[in-house]
This record gives C-alpha cells, structure tokens and sequence, in this order.
C-alpha cells in the first residue's frame, strides 16, 4: 500500500527539485522549485507566484541557511496582495546523504528533513490541510482527458493551442501538458478553464 497522503491547499514554495521530491513523497499539493537564486531573474516565475498567492495561498519553505531566507524575502517583497505564509525547518548542523561535503553554512535544507517535522512545520505556518481530497473536490479537478477534448495535448497543434492559452491566462509559456494540467488546477476551477478552452476552440 502507498503512503497516504496529505494534502495541502496553498501552493508550497521551495528552492529546488530534491526539496520538491521529498515533499511530494508524503503531500498532495502544487509545488514550484525557485531553482535557488533563478527566482530573483524570472519575472514569469515570479508573477505565478503572485497569481498563486491571490488565488489559493503560498506557503514559503526555504532551507534555514542564508540563500534560504535570503529567496524567501525576495519573494516576499515582490508580493503586494494575497495570502503568504511562512514554514521554517529546524536549524540542523549536518550534511545530506547525496551530497559529498556539507553546505557553505553546513546546515541540513528541506531535502535532509524527516516527514512529521515537515508537516509540523507547514502546520505551524497555518497551511491548510487534510488526509485526502473529498469526492467533490475530485470532480472539480481539471484533468488529462479535458486538455486532450480541447485539443490541449496529444493532438496536431496542441502545442500552438497551449502557447495561445498561456498567452491568455498570462501563464508561463512553452509548458509541457503535464505542467499546464498542474497549473490549470491551482490557478482556476474546471468550469473556468472549459469555459475560456471552449471559446479557443470555437476560434480555430
């Protein structure tokens, strides 16, 4: 049996893609990596992050070290509405197993943290969570099958229709359908994105 997991409504904000595979391992949420320092020259980024905050929440888990809080208050000033929260790890002296010397400051990031101090953490910054997605919330996700019926993946020129709905929905461009599936759900409900994939199809 898997791992049931814990789903979390705010979009979480961490540094990079191990911190982001060790979270998705326990939680159902959207995760966005700032690729470290990469968010302080990605406008794109940085405006899904604003949208994000607006309409559902973030919730900001950086690692303890200076770079960590250094990217959590780069994202912090450059959000002036919405919902931001903070979750914070431990501050840990060690080295992450991958790794073959300990960081600049030699502290254990989010990568390093075991699964109940993370979900300490993400509840003591008033995350909202729950153990699973009730059958109705099920239902008004957007999913795999309603890209492919408008023409979003898996179709000639649904790369083209991708790149003229994120033009739209001022989305990042050039998103695989995976990754515009992922953000579709975070940013608006099934009947708002059926309602705008309606009118790109009716226009060709």
């Amino acid at each position: 049996m898997g791992i049931n997991k814990t789903t979390v409504n705010e979009a979480i904000i961490v540094e990079g893609r191990y911190d982001r595979n060790t979270l998705s391992q326990f939680l159902d949420a959207f995760i966005i990596e700032t690729r470290g320092f990469g968010i302080f020259t990605d406008d794109e980024l940085m405006l899904l992050i604003s949208r994000l905050a607006q309409s559902r929440g973030i919730v900001i888990l950086t690692d303890s070290d200076g770079a960590g809080f250094m990217i959590r208050n780069k994202i912090k000033s450059c959000i002036r509405d919405g919902k931001v929260l903070h979750a914070y790890i431990p501050d840990i002296t060690g080295r992450e197993k991958r790794k073959n010397r300990s960081s600049k400051e030699g502290k254990l990031g989010v990568e390093a943290m075991e699964r109940e101090v993370l979900l300490n953490a993400l509840r003591n910054s008033g995350a909202t969570m729950s153990d699973s997605f009730t059958k109705a919330e099920k239902s008004s996700l957007i999913t795999k099958a309603d890209l492919y019926l408008a023409g979003l993946s898996g179709r000639e020129g649904s790369a083209l229709r991708r790149k003229s709905l994120a033009e739209r929905m001022k989305l990042p461009g050039l998103l695989s359908s995976t990754a515009m599936l992922d953000i579709l759900n975070a940013l608006y409900s099934r009947d708002e994105f059926l309602l705008v994939a309606s009118d790109i199809l009716d226009n060709g």
